[in-house]
Order: C-alpha cells, then structure tokens, then sequence
C-alpha cells in the first residue's frame, strides 16, 4: 500500500493510550476530593482532575528554564491565553526570551530587528515572509510580538526550513547528508506512546485524502498495524521528530547562552502533548525541567482527557474560533511515480481559471518540488488569501509555468 507523506506540523488533537511523562510536573493541584468538571477560566491538574489556584500554579513556574504554550494555530482564544501567559510569567521574571515555532532560523536577523524597535509591522511581515512561511493570521500573534518588542524581550526563530522536513517526509532522516541537516543532532527515538498516536493522526488523515470515502470499518486494526510497519510511516515518524529536535535544539541553545533567562515556547500543541515531542527531545539534550500548559475546550469531556496530556491546563471558554476555510485548488488528483497527476479540474475552481487540465502532472508549487498528494496539500493549504500560486507543471511532454491565483475569502 503506498502511503503518502502527510505533513504532522498541525496535529490534531487524539485523545487515546499515552505513557506517563518522565518524572513529575511542579503543579500541585489543590486539596479535595477529585472532581472533573470544567469552567472557564479554570487550571486544571489533569493527572487528577482537580482543579489548581493560580498562584499556585505560578510559583512553580516561576524557576522553571523552559514553559511551552501549546495552541491550535487559527484558534484566536489560545492566542489571548498566550498573551496573559507572556504577561504574567513576564511580570515574575523579566528576564525572558520569547521562542516561535512560526519562522525558521534564517529569519532571526529580522526578529532581532523587530524586538529591537528597528522594523514596523507591514516592514517585519515582509521581511519575516510571514505569509508565505507560516501563513496563519499573523493579528493572531502580533500581540506575543508587540509585547516581546515593548519590554525588548529576545526573540528566536525555533523551526527549520521545510524544504528540510519535506525531504525527511519523502526519504527518511537518514536521507539526508550532514550538509543538508542545517545542523541538527540525530533526533531521539520516538517513544511507543508517540508513535501509536502519530499511527492514528496518520490513518486519519489519509481517510482524509481519500476523497471523502468515509468506509472506516473493518480491518481498522490492521490498518493501522499496516502503516506502522511501513517505510512510509517511518518517514512520516521522521518528519515530526526533525522538527521536534529543532525546535528542542533551538530551545536548548538559548539556555545554554542565557541559563537565567525563562524560555517560552509558542508551538502547536501536538509539538508537546504528553511529553512526547519538543519535552522528549529535549529531556535527551539535558533538559528535564521543561513545563508544558495547554489550553483546552470548556466542551471537552474532561473524563477523556489523558492524565498525561500537560502538566496543567486552562479552560478556555472558546466564544470566537478562527474556523478559515482550507484553500482549494480544485483538483482531484493522485500520485504516481511522474508526480501529481491531475485527474480531473473543477469547473469554476482556482484551477480551471489558471488554466490547469486533466492530465497534467505537477511538479512543483510555490518554488517546492511536489512528489506526492500530500505535500501537494501541504503547500496549498498553506497559502494565504490573496496570495499567487506559482506551478510548474509537464504537459504533453513539454514543461510549462501557471500563476493560481487564490480569492481574497476562501470559498
């Protein structure tokens, strides 16, 4: 069975089986009887189900080297949760460096700049290449970087190029010569935990891809046993811990440069759940005493959620939830070994206005070599409203360019 590479930067949230994180969190919940109910505005020790005063909650934080945020990307109430994060661990100890998974290393020169006061906002969102690299709503983190620059808070860029990763994602880490590894240090082997949930976010994403074909019953265990024993899988494994060990390396960096300073981390929450990744990594790089917070959903049912999943979490109550709409280019298409075969172009569709037909086969999207469905996907998902789509793809054996453009609202 050929499995695509499917990008993991953007978890999805699985609650399942996870093994214990290593050693013990500092949140000490308050004294009762357990209880799992939630409210908003609410630290809750999910080891418990107890819920944990915020002053408590925040005198163990205040010596810990290393507290990571985790988010879901377009979910504005976790950006607001960050913000009062920033401020209140800022206001127990100023001396702070502020990491983002958003940007990879290149770009630090120009966060340098923007902590510094040298670079206005539209100067930093260009220069940052803020859309084409991250392409979330950058209003949904300007309050995290207005805050760092006022009080001239370092900040540091934690991820890599995902020219990199994509490479990882397609032909494993090893793949990859020592010139090509931006100077990363072989990952730590992902734990069984981490590879049973990154099984099933698999599975469930190439149900995904499959056209809408939602027949999931029956062999759903072997399923999953199938892709875990495939090279595919262990590629995909491979592409989420490069970038856990980036991210963790980068961390590690800056506490070796400043090991008074407290590093926080705004990352994606599958980057950090149940201590499997960034944590992991860096346990394996000497660094044990690392926090890990996360918001979560006043709807969520508190009896499902892994005691493991954080050391503690905030009740949000989620009345505003970016739900933006996926760009489309609209196509049907499949892999084969020539690249991405168009089946079939929607009429009407981005696609159709840039000319694209069935048949032609797509070889790269946005300067990025495309070998499969899936880091087609990546790429198109990526793009920002407004933005132009540059595709190269061979038609009739001759190979030709075409500019899609995407609407400014997503249809």
């Amino acid at each position: 069975m050929n499995f695509p590479f499917i990008n993991p930067f953007s978890r999805l949230f699985i609650v399942g089986a996870c093994l214990a994180l290593s050693g013990p969190g500092t949140v000490s919940a308050d004294d009762g009887p357990p209880q799992c109910t939630l409210h908003p505005a609410q630290w809750l020790d999910p080891s418990s189900g107890r819920e944990v005063s915020p002053a408590r909650l925040f005198e163990g934080l205040a010596d810990k080297p290393v507290v990571l945020l985790g988010e879901v990307h377009d979910n504005r109430d976790h950006h607001r949760w960050q913000h009062y994060m920033l401020a209140a661990l800022h206001a127990r100890n100023p001396d702070m460096i502020l990491g983002l998974e958003m940007l990879p290393r290149r770009v630090q020169p120009v966060l340098d700049d923007w902590s510094q006061g040298k670079l206005d906002e539209a100067e930093f969102l260009e220069q940052s290449e803020w859309a084409e690299l991250w392409g979330y709503d950058a209003s949904l983190y300007l309050p995290l970087l207005h805050f760092a620059r006022l009080h001239r808070m370092p900040v540091i860029a934690l991820n890599v190029d995902r020219q990199l990763v994509s490479k990882v994602g397609a032909e494993g880490w090893q793949s990859l010569a020592p010139a090509e590894r931006q100077g990363l240090s072989n990952p730590a082997p992902a734990s069984a935990g981490y590879r049973l949930s990154l099984a099933e976010l698999y599975a469930y994403k190439l149900q995904m891809y499959a056209h809408g074909d939602d027949d999931t019953t029956g062999e759903g265990a072997a399923d999953l046993e199938e892709i875990m024993d495939s090279e595919a899988f262990s590629n995909f494994v491979d592409a989420q811990l490069t970038w856990d060990r980036a991210m963790a390396e980068a961390i590690a960096t800056a506490h070796r440069r400043d090991p008074d300073a407290q590093i926080v981390g705004i990352v994606g929450r599958g980057h950090i759940e149940s201590g499997y990744g960034i944590p992991h990594q860096l346990a394996d790089l000497g660094i044990d005493a690392v926090e890990v917070l996360l918001p979560m959903d006043v709807d969520t049912d508190c009896e499902a959620i892994p005691t493991d999943l954080a050391d503690a979490l905030f009740v949000v109550e989620s009345q505003e939830i970016e739900q933006l709409p996926r760009p489309t280019l609209g196509v049907m298409i499949e892999s084969d070994d020539s690249g991405v075969r168009v089946m079939e172009v929607v009429a009407g569709s981005v696609a159709e206005q840039a000319g694209m037909q069935a048949g032609d086969v797509i070889h790269s999207a946005a300067g990025f070599d495309v070998t499969t469905t899936g880091e087609l996907i990546e790429v198109i998902q990526r793009q920002a409203p407004g933005t132009w789509l540059p595709l190269r793809i061979l038609r009739d054996k001759a190979e030709i360019e075409l500019l899609a453009r995407f609407p400014q609202i997503f249809d």
